[in-house]
């Protein structure tokens, strides 16, 4: 079974910074990538960035780029996301999730963490 779990979300000022994780407890044999999505209050959850596994490309958001990385450890079977310039509208839980195949959906989420920006 996979479990993913998020950690390191807070609270932060507008301008700071945040570090999210993401562990994996075993990864699939056909793990394709491993993404980040945030849900705000009211609003439908959105893709923040995404990395694949075997090559290490990145993906972000038009909303995110420039202020926030994404990056895994391979030996620690883990993802990051490195957040600076933080914004309020930056607020929401945050989820990670995987992707077995290229064009499959993100069959595995983690239990979320909260990110609250204040100005």
């Amino acid at each position: 079974q996979v479990q993913l779990v998020e950690s390191g979300g807070g609270l932060a000022q507008a301008g700071g910074s945040l570090r999210l994780s993401c562990v994996v407890s075993r990864l699939t044999f056909s793990t394709y990538a491993m993404g980040w999505f945030r849900q705000a209050p009211g609003k439908d959850r959105e893709f923040v960035a995404r990395v694949t596994w075997s090559s290490g490309f990145t993906s972000y958001a038009d909303s995110v780029k420039g202020r926030f990385t994404i990056w895994k450890d391979d030996a620690e079977n883990t993802v990051y996301l490195q957040m600076n310039t933080l914004t309020p509208e930056d607020t929401a839980i945050y989820y990670c999730a995987l992707q077995p195949q290229r064009f499959g959906k993100y069959d595995y989420w983690g239990q979320g963490t909260q990110v609250t920006v204040s100005s």
